[in-house]
């Protein structure tokens, strides 16, 4: 997929995710072989204002690229502001958020709640548009509900208001994460635009990218599939680039690729806070293994690296596999 200057492999690539795709997540996945990484998402607002938390967000590493710094709000004004900050951070990409389902983004009008106020989203692109001359991209979802599924409205507006790319959740935001991915409707936003499309929506292995690569999307992207699970870009890469399917990966392998991720948020973070933050990833990379149960109770008290791993030796000891 080619925008401007900027060659997107047709391979697999990583969803903006609040809370987990932060610059550690996004160097382990950039690293594992994910063609183009979007960050989480920054206030608008928050950004005008010198949020310190907002910039944090939007840092961009050499490691990790191409890179996209995703947006959101509700006021084209400020949206304009927020973006000629933003890239100062260096993107390649600026992402426009208008798809996030939470309450607390929703309730201020932003997110996915402009899909209720089209001509207000073509506003928002095209403030964002005039403000800066890097590829610019929507993130949408089906619609708000089942009632109101306009997604090829505002795949159109986006189109016309300068974005070059969008990105497609086949859900609507009443679904949320959990019904069934909407793969018709994928299909009928490509066939609308002549820009190109992501489709995202439960890609988490080959079988589940080809089914979304064949509403005809120009790549897909994976989300919560990667959750400790970053390897999956590199079984993505291998097939749709090689036709070679990757055996599973060997248990040492996984808990070293683990430790890294978190030795990188503790750099990155401090100690504290990257393993605060950790327990989550670890628990999702024990998923599925005998005593996971047990494995998350323990990374739920993890306050310091060593203990992590002690933890993976602990899991070694045992024949996990």
């Amino acid at each position: 997929m080619k925008i401007g200057q900027l060659t997107l492999p047709r391979t697999a690539v990583l969803a903006p995710m609040a809370g987990v795709g932060d610059r550690a997540f996004r160097e382990i996945c950039a690293s594992e072989g994910a063609g183009y990484l979007v960050g989480e998402m920054a206030s608008a607002k928050g950004l005008e204002h010198d949020s310190k938390k907002s910039a944090e967000l939007l840092e961009v590493s050499q490691a990790a690229r191409p890179c996209g710094v995703q947006l959101f709000g509700s006021e084209p004004e400020s949206m304009a502001r927020a973006v000629k900050l933003a890239e100062s951070f260096g993107p390649d990409v600026i992402d426009l958020n208008m798809g996030c389902p939470a309450p607390k983004i929703t309730g201020t009008g932003a997110g996915s709640a402009l899909m209720k106020t089209p001509q207000l989203a073509g506003e928002i692109i095209k403030a964002a548009r005039a403000a800066t001359t890097l590829p610019l991209s929507v993130k949408i979802r089906t619609g708000w509900d089942d009632s109101n599924l306009n997604a090829v409205e505002l795949a159109l507006i986006a189109q016309e208001n300068g974005a070059d790319f969008i990105t497609v959740h086949g859900r609507t935001r009443q679904q949320m994460y959990s019904p069934p991915v909407n793969y018709e409707m994928i299909a009928t936003v490509k066939k609308a635009v002549s820009i190109p499309v992501i489709g995202n929506g439960d890609v988490a292995d080959i079988e589940t990218a080809e089914r979304m690569y064949e509403t005809g999307c120009d790549l897909v992207m994976v989300g919560r599939g990667a959750q400790g699970n970053p390897w999956v870009f590199r079984i993505l890469k291998a097939y749709f680039e090689q036709g070679i399917r990757l055996p599973e990966l060997e248990v040492e392998e996984k808990l070293e690729i683990m430790l890294r991720h978190i030795r990188l948020a503790c750099e990155y973070k401090g100690e504290n806070v990257g393993m605060r933050e950790a327990r989550k990833h670890v628990a999702w990379y024990c998923k599925g293994w005998t005593g996971a149960a047990q494995m998350r109770q323990k990374a739920g008290s993890l306050t310091r690296y060593e203990e992590l791993e002690g933890l993976a030796k602990e899991i070694l000891s045992g024949g996990q596999r």
